[in-house]
């Protein structure tokens, strides 16, 4: 089972990554769940969300503590969230920031990829300049560094399913996909 852990701010679209992914799995055959953890919180507070996928049927349906991979829609968490916490050995961490790794001054022993998601939402015209919509762009670069995930389906996911402006979401998806080439 691949377990995804989304840290992300209300409104920048952490719960509708986590869905895209899991239909994106479903679309090849994968058993997935998606779901949302978060109480009253308004839009700019932090949020997670969670995504397993499987080749059998999944019977979880609590918070994931120990995931295979986290994901983090605005590098900010990093200093307010231990968006770190329970990651498994050899786990993998995707972070939304135009900066590297190490510029981010992100210590860890497992793998770390930045993507610069909020650039390419903001070329594409998702959201607006103080709120951008990441959430596909930050799925697209996801595709890129999970084996398990292909980028096709994340696409035909994003256009049945996105809430708004499919196409633009979804060559989000498939330019941050391609910014991320020799990730694997």
């Amino acid at each position: 089972m691949i377990e995804i852990r989304f840290h992300g701010r209300g409104g920048q679209g952490a719960v509708v990554a986590s869905e895209l992914l899991a239909r994106a799995a479903i679309m090849d055959g994968m058993k997935a769940s998606a779901f949302p953890s978060f109480g009253s919180e308004r839009r700019g507070a932090p949020v997670m969300a969670f995504c397993r996928i499987d080749d059998r049927p999944i019977r979880i349906h609590a918070g994931i503590y120990e995931p295979d991979y986290v994901v983090i829609l605005d590098a900010k968490l990093i200093k307010i969230v231990n968006v770190l916490d329970g990651i498994k050995e050899g786990g993998k961490v995707l972070i939304n920031s135009p900066k590297s790794p190490k510029e981010l001054g992100l210590e860890s022993d497992h793998d770390v990829f930045t993507v610069d998601a909020t650039g390419i939402a903001l070329d594409m015209g998702l959201g607006s300049m103080a709120s951008p919509i990441v959430n596909t762009a930050v799925i697209g670069a996801f595709a890129a560094i999970c084996p398990e995930v292909k980028i096709e389906n994340v696409i035909e996911s994003i256009k049945q399913a996105a809430p708004a402006k499919k196409e633009q979401n979804a060559e989000a998806a498939r330019k941050a996909y391609d910014s991320m080439k020799g990730a694997r």
